[in-house]
Parts: structure tokens; sequence; C-alpha cells
């Protein structure tokens, strides 16, 4: 069914590059937050984007809001160029894109009734009246499994796992096709996870709505997701569908990622990573992960990899085919080429 549906986000050559000042005897710098990335989101589908912090992940989640405009590349949703659609187009496409935060009291007015939270998207964005808007805040209460007497109630009168229901109940509220969840359950306990997780997938199915997940945890994402898009220093390291990265992990990264990550099956010795993590002001000029990888070499330090199709995914390093990304150690070929270059 997804393959037949026309994709609700297509993305090509994303970039966002921000001006920093260095004081008034020194040129500004150029810290590029997200590189060339490319993707598209069909209904009824989840992207999860991992990495560590400061990756570019919630930079990227910003830009497909549409909060933020990149500084190159394409973004259609629905198949409207948003990018270079003017305001009053951009305001329309807005409804059709809503967030998610992570921090669900935080995200909510303290000052408002969960009511009122729920009905102010309708009251500014359709022309329902005061009882029409009341009967589809009514609605959503129920579908996130709340009542619809707590209407009356204040934010800080729920729990954080209920908090979070009425953040994903207001995210709703316009039919949007896509929802970009950035950490939606990090703030959880880890029963309440489980709970919103398997919500939001329930609400998935009966909204056709796509999501753009945006986490740390790996075990969340194998939990909700389709495809995973695996970023560090705001560049593109692996991406495809989640049977392949979590079966078959081919970049060095994504191994380590992994391996950090109890339950997945992978040596944890490969969570150890060593060396800096290098400055986004100034990035390694070959492959940005090279002065972290176990299996980096002169190569590697100097040439930058594109990235290529491989085993039914895409994957940013020269070496991916000799990587092995299940066992304990990697493919002999690897080994050898590696004695035969020292």
């Amino acid at each position: 069914m997804s393959g037949k549906s026309a994709p609700v986000v297509e993305a090509s050559g994303l970039r966002q590059v921000y001006t920093v000042r260095r004081g008034m005897l020194r040129e500004p710098a150029h810290l590029q937050a997200v590189g060339n990335i490319s993707f598209t989101l069909e209904a009824r589908r989840t992207l999860a984007v991992v990495g560590e912090s400061g990756c570019g992940k919630s930079t990227l989640a910003r830009m497909v809001a549409l909060i933020e405009k990149p500084t190159a590349g394409t973004l259609r949703l629905g198949g409207i160029d948003a990018v270079g659609a003017d305001a009053v187009a951009r305001a329309r496409l807005r409804q059709t894109v809503q967030l998610v935060f992570q921090n669900p009291y935080g995200s909510l007015n303290p000052r408002k009734t969960v009511g009122s939270i729920l009905a102010e998207p309708l009251a500014i964005n359709t022309e329902l009246n005061a009882d029409e808007r009341r009967t589809r805040v009514d609605e959503m209460m129920r579908k996130v499994g709340l009542r619809a007497e707590q209407v009356s109630r204040y934010p800080h009168m729920f729990s954080g796992g209920q908090r979070q229901r009425i953040a994903i109940a207001r995210a709703l509220m316009l039919r949007p096709a896509v929802v970009v969840a950035d950490e939606p359950v990090s703030a959880l306990d880890v029963s309440i996870q489980a709970q919103v997780l398997n919500l939001l997938a329930d609400l998935q199915r009966e909204f056709d709505v796509a999501y753009l997940f945006i986490s740390h945890d790996l075990a969340v994402v194998r939990h909700i997701a389709d495809d995973v898009l695996v970023m560090y220093l705001g560049l593109v390291m692996e991406q495809g569908p989640k049977a392949r990265i979590f079966g078959m992990p081919r970049h060095p990264y994504t191994q380590a990622l992994l391996a950090s990550t109890p339950g997945m099956g992978l040596d944890r010795s490969r969570a150890v990573l060593k060396g800096e993590l290098p400055s986004p002001l100034a990035p390694p000029p070959g492959c940005v992960f090279s002065t972290r990888c176990p299996y980096a070499d002169d190569r590697c330090r100097a040439e930058r990899p594109e990235l290529r199709p491989l085993d039914g995914r895409l994957v940013a390093c020269h070496y991916a085919e000799l990587i092995s990304g299940s066992g304990p150690s990697p493919d002999p070929r690897f080994i050898e080429s590696r004695a035969i270059a020292r």
C-alpha cells in the first residue's frame, strides 16, 4: 500500500548553514548543521532520524516543519514547493505539518485549559463555530485515551504521560499529513513510553499520518520506525529500511550506536569510540567520522565518501562492503587489506 501512495514529504539536498560571528577582528565562520540530506516520506510511514546530540536532527526537523528555511535544497509537502512558496502558501502548508515536542509540560500553556489548548488550532485555522470545535475536541480527547470531561482541567493537573497525550492530540487537531515528533517519549518513564508509542502507532493508522521521528534511543526507534536515517555532524552516514539497518549495519558509526544499546545483538566493545568529536566549525576534510572510526586510514582522512547504495540501503563509507555489521569483528578480508596497507 505504501509503495503506491504519493510521498507527503520529498526532501532533496537539504542544507542548513549558519553564520557564526567570532568578534570584530575575525571573519565570521560558517557552521553546516545539515548537509545535503534527501529522503521521501509516505503516509502511514515513520522515518526515524537518529544520532548523537548536535548531529543536526532537530535542525532537520525545524526545516521540515517550516520553522526554518533551508540554505539550499528543495522541500515539497504534498507535492507543493515549500521553499519557494510565498507567505500565504507557507501558512497553508504549516497546517499540514505539526510538531510534538520533547517536554509535554513546557509545550503546553499552563494558563489555558486543555479544551482551550486543543481548540486553538481550530479557532485560528478553520471556520468551525464554538460547538463544532468542542465536538472535535471531545472526539480527540477520547482518541488519545483521555475523558472528554477533563477538558476543563489545566496541564499541571495531568501526569507526564497524559500531558504528552494532550500534546499529540493538539498536533492532530488539524488532521496534518505529517507530524514531526522531536524526542516525544524521552522525558517519560519506560512503562509510559510504551503506551505513548503504541498510541502513536494506532493514531497513525487511523489518520494516515506520516511521522518524522527524532530520537537518540534506538530501542524506541526499533519499535516505531519503518526507515532509519543515521546522522553524524550534519551528514547522513547510513539510511534505509529499519530491518536492514538493525539487522546488518554497514557504517562503523551505526554499529557503535547499536552496540551502545543493550539488546541489539552487537558486540558491546564496538560502543567505545575513541578520539574527539570534531568541531562543526572545522569538520575533517575527509570522512567526518574518521577521527573516531577504528577502521579509518589515509584515504578516509583525505577523501569524503559519497552516500551510495549498498545491500538495500545507502551508506557513506569507503569500506562498507568489508565491514561486517553483525559479528564481533570485521570481515577477514578487511583485516588483511589493512595489514597490506601498513
